[in-house]
């Protein structure tokens, strides 16, 4: 075969270090521009981003060249920097370690997408530790609850 093909669906969540809520909505518009410029210049596809003060969710198209861990990392390393530089935040910023993906189908598209769309209706209703957990439990992800959101890193 002369090209690869391939549908590559991926939500990722990763939240503010010790889950602070430091993401302003006054400049929450800024940072999900330019988390969505990092995963094009990564040569990805970004298809939603969205998410609350203390964590963001982004659903990328990605394809298969790519390693998810390099994409995640990249994003949390110039998205820091970029608030650092810009002093969106009077706090210091960082990410927490580690993240959480879920894969997709083209049928479920639609359906993350108005998901993330509606974080912040979504959280009057839920705390993300209770999100996340959902998650974990609905994918079979094994998990050590004490180690869902380690206070120490």
């Amino acid at each position: 075969m002369a090209d690869s093909y391939s549908q590559i669906y991926i939500q990722t969540v990763f939240a503010v270090k010790f889950r602070n809520s430091l993401i302003s909505p006054s400049w929450e518009d800024q940072l999900y521009k330019y988390i969505t410029g990092a995963v094009q210049n990564q040569g990805q596809k970004m298809l939603a981003i969205n998410g609350m003060p203390d964590h963001v969710h982004l659903f990328i198209g990605m394809k298969p060249n790519c390693s998810l861990s390099d994409l995640v990392r990249e994003i949390k390393k110039s998205s820091s920097k970029f608030i650092k530089e810009k002093k969106l935040s009077q706090f210091k910023f960082q990410w927490q370690t580690g993240f959480g993906a879920f894969s997709y189908g083209r049928s479920q598209m639609d359906d993350v997408i108005n998901y993330i769309a509606n974080q912040k209706e979504h959280h009057r209703k839920m705390t993300f530790l209770q999100e996340y957990e959902l998650f974990l439990k609905k994918y079979e992800v094994d998990y050590k609850t004490d180690r869902i959101f380690s206070p120490v890193e």
